[in-house]
């Protein structure tokens, strides 16, 4: 019980922070380098770019679906959304200060992703 606690918010906090910090990072594609400190913050603000996307997307794509869809869309974003924080969470929860990086990336990533493929969705591809 008390790893399920613990698991559950850590995955807040994960959240939390990437949804906190919408900061303009510059180029969404360029690299996120420098110390760990640096490049977590810069994940986090790319993140928060991205997800900004996919929250434009998202309403999106469920106009653009058929009503049959809408409600199958509705269930696959909630468990992404749960599988997106439960597998960062896993590499947030490595051992030394790499798991901060890795965790960062890959919110990056899936949130990118995801956006990408909602955006397909709303524009009828």
């Amino acid at each position: 019980m008390r790893v399920a606690l613990t698991i559950v918010a850590t995955a807040a906090l994960i959240g939390a922070a990437v949804s906190a910090y919408a900061g303009d990072q510059g180029d969404p594609d360029k690299g996120c380098d420098g110390s760990t400190y640096e490049m977590v913050e810069c994940f986090k603000g790319k993140t928060a770019q991205w997800d900004k996307r996919l929250n434009i997307a998202y309403p999106k794509a469920l106009e653009m679906a058929q009503p049959k869809q809408r409600e199958q869309l509705r269930k696959a974003q909630r468990a992404w959304v749960a599988f997106r924080d439960a597998n960062c969470l896993y590499w947030g929860l490595g051992e030394g200060t790499i798991a901060r990086i890795q965790a960062g990336d890959c919110m990056l990533r899936m949130t990118k992703e995801r956006a990408e493929e909602l955006e397909g969705a709303a524009e009828g591809n």
